[in-house]
């Protein structure tokens, strides 16, 4: 009888290595984050309140989840498949802004749920 369960032993113990085996590799995604580029005006540019700002968003991203901030305000976007991949995004800054400096916040999500983030600081006129 003992004979019999050494062999149960070492069939259960073959088994459940081959399951392991199975289940070890790795099933999730990378991230790959949206990317941003390109803004315009550059950083640290002095412009006049309700100008144009652009720039682009890499082919990863979701575009209608692009989202910018200016100074905490949301801006009105246009955004725009480009031929090379990607998207061009172009809005402009709220009027009510003068006299300060604000950050252009962007935010948006791409593949495999990975959220990205970016953005330049712009001085704005009285």
């Amino acid at each position: 009888m003992k004979q019999y369960n050494c062999l149960w032993f070492l069939m259960l113990m073959m088994v459940t290595g081959a399951s392991w085996a199975y289940g070890s590799g790795s099933s999730s995604k990378a991230c790959a984050k949206p990317e941003f580029t390109h803004f315009t005006p550059a950083e640290n540019t002095e412009v006049a309140a309700g100008s144009a700002f652009s720039f682009t968003a890499s082919a990863n991203t979701y575009s209608n989840t692009i989202k910018v901030a200016v100074k905490g305000l949301p801006a009105t976007l246009n955004v725009t498949p480009r031929t090379e991949g990607g998207f061009q995004v172009s809005g402009t800054i709220p009027a009510s802004l003068k006299g300060v400096y604000a950050r252009i916040a962007i935010t948006a999500d791409g593949q495999n749920n990975c959220k990205g983030d970016g953005g330049w600081l712009v001085k704005i006129a009285e």
